[in-house]
């Protein structure tokens, strides 16, 4: 199954509004995968860790977006050693990504690379993962992402960022999934009729052709006053 955890006060506050969910249906779909789950949580390390945690156990592939950056609302990656009992540490590869960003940024504004400057020394947070992870490229600007036990897969809350990483993971680290979520959908129009009088029928269909599932989405016709 393949799960979905989308972090940030600022999508359940409404000042933002999510676009993973459907991003992230339409990058399965079209590789013939489904979403089989989603999750919002606010900045809440507690309940973030929580929700790791469950990701963790729950042996499904799953994406989390949002809360690896190093502001102070940024709290998934400790999270996320927390839910897995480990530490976090500056991996390798993220170290020279991040400095290699840093120098890139030096050479624009025509000012000498400091790698012990307080600015670099607060973007290399940004490669502090927990132990055990390794790293999912980052097209926009380099700074890396991360993945743990090989299935779940932490991303930017940045679409630009997020969604080009996410289909590199599909591609490259869960080829094999591909096509096993693919959907087939009839739907069939009833006019005229009472849901409560076909739900027996629709539950009948269920126990006999699982595992279909059956749906019912009725239209509500408003009379005038």
């Amino acid at each position: 199954m393949i799960g979905l955890i989308i972090i940030g006060d600022e999508i359940l506050s409404g000042r933002r509004q999510d676009k993973h969910l459907s991003k992230a249906i339409e990058l399965l779909s079209q590789r013939g995968m489904a979403v089989s789950w989603a999750r919002y949580v606010g900045d809440d390390p507690a309940r973030i860790t929580a929700d790791l945690r469950h990701a963790f156990d729950s042996g499904d592939v799953v994406f989390s977006f949002g809360g690896i950056g190093a502001t102070p609302d940024d709290h998934t990656r400790a999270c996320a050693a927390r839910a897995l009992g480990t530490e976090l540490a500056l991996h390798p590869q993220a170290r020279e990504l991040i400095l290699g960003r840093c120098r890139q940024l030096a050479e624009e504004e025509g000012k000498p690379f400091e790698p012990d400057s307080a600015d670099t020394l607060r973007r290399l947070q940004m490669g502090h993962f927990p132990h055990g992870a390794s790293i999912i490229p980052n097209p926009y600007n380099q700074i890396p992402g991360f993945s743990l036990l090989g299935r779940v897969h932490f991303l930017p809350g940045f679409p630009v960022m997020a969604w080009p990483m996410m289909a590199w993971v599909l591609d490259n680290l869960h080829p094999a999934l591909h096509g096993h979520g693919r959907l087939a959908e009839k739907a069939v129009v009833v006019y005229g009729a009472i849901e409560s009088v076909l739900t027996p029928l629709m539950l009948d269909i269920e126990a006999r052709f699982a595992p279909v599932k059956v749906f019912s989405l009725p239209s509500l016709v408003q009379s005038g006053a």
